[in-house]
């Protein structure tokens, strides 16, 4: 049973709620229009806005979808994410050059530059219009949209550091960029960003580094489905064998299902009850 959802719009900071909340946010992309706008209005969101635009190959995502709900007091901007198997077949291309970073601080996985690129001119434009009343402003997604979502960050705290989000939430995000812009990313986003890794999930051990890396800052879901701040190494490789053999039926399998948005679900309701 979900864990009944209590919003306050006035809150800032880190917590498991907040976490919780953004990871139903993200599960929200996945929906319908109707059914967006009926639970953002649950939700206390009076207005919401639509982002939906389309490219075409070389890459095998063709659109690129997400949403932004706003109120008094936050606006929330959520990206959809994609199948696992699509993007673990579009991470591995490893023929595609990368592209340049927001600003022209490093380098970023030219996919998710082409992606955010073809629906960003739509979501500034709708922070610019609905951002009236000093509201805090939050991104969030799951998987590719976990991307878009540091990456829309980064847009927005690079190239106008005076609209820097007031926090940047991602669940099974891949790799998304060099250490040149993660460098620059962490020092801005310094207790505001947080991204969460569940177990054996595939995607966030993808693209390869050492040319892509992660941000900051980890939250990892340990095979027990408890978030930890911090994993040690040899601690976190014996987790993620504990995972594997969870099922010995299908350990191949775990990579993917530790991805599914549930999982992350299911492993946040569990840390709050």
């Amino acid at each position: 049973m979900a864990v009944p959802v209590q919003i306050d719009h006035r809150s800032t900071g880190y917590s498991l709620k907040r976490a919780y909340w953004l990871a139903l946010a993200s599960d929200l992309a996945y929906k319908d229009e109707p059914t967006i706008e009926a639970q953002a209005r649950q939700w206390g969101f009076d207005t919401v806005r639509h982002h939906q635009t389309r490219f075409t190959p070389p890459f095998p995502l063709q659109d690129t979808q997400a949403y932004t709900m706003a109120s008094d007091d936050m606006i929330v901007t959520a990206f959809r994410g994609t199948e696992p198997q699509q993007i673990k077949d579009w991470l591995s291309d490893a023929t595609t050059p990368p592209r340049h970073g927001p600003a022209g601080t490093g380098y970023v996985h030219d996919g998710f530059g082409e992606a955010l690129e073809s629906i960003w001119p739509d979501v500034k434009n709708t922070h610019d219009e609905l951002r009236t009343n000093g509201q805090t402003v939050w991104f969030t997604g799951h998987s590719l949209g976990g991307a878009l979502a540091m990456l829309a960050g980064a847009r927005m705290y690079l190239e106008e550091p005076r609209l820097a989000a007031d926090g940047v939430y991602t669940y099974g995000q891949p790799r998304t960029c060099d250490a040149t812009l993660a460098k620059a990313y962490n020092k801005g986003f310094k207790g505001r960003m947080y991204r969460f890794v569940n177990n054996n999930d595939i995607v966030p051990q993808m693209p390869p580094e050492p040319a892509y890396t992660h941000v900051d800052a980890l939250r990892y879901i340990d095979s027990h489905g408890k978030v930890r701040d911090a994993m040690p190494v040899v601690g976190g490789l014996l987790d993620r064998a504990a995972g594997l053999t969870a099922d010995p039926f299908a350990p191949v399998g775990d990579g993917f299902r530790d991805h599914f948005m549930h999982s992350y679900l299911t492993a946040l309701e569990k840390n709050l009850t």
